[in-house]
């Protein structure tokens, strides 16, 4: 299982989506219980730009991944 991610990290649909746009991550993660429609545009532009992608089984997974008080979607790890 994956520990805490250890880096420069962007965590929120919001803020992911924008990492993303600007060419800013390295590995992705997203919850598998975050609704899909939310989740769907970032998944397609990760893979767009051939991120590493990392399904996690809980938003409190991914909250408990990036050391933060509230559950997240994603996590987006960046680049450096």
């Amino acid at each position: 299982m994956v520990g805490k991610l250890v880096g420069q990290k962007v965590v929120g649909v919001k803020q992911t989506l924008k990492a993303l746009k600007n060419n800013q991550g390295k590995i992705l993660y997203i919850a598998k219980d975050a609704d899909i429609n939310i989740t769907d545009p970032i998944l397609k532009l990760a893979k767009v730009n051939s991120l590493q992608i990392i399904f996690v089984d809980t938003m409190k997974r991914t909250r408990n991944l990036c050391d933060i008080d509230v559950a997240s979607a994603t996590a987006l790890l960046l680049e450096g």
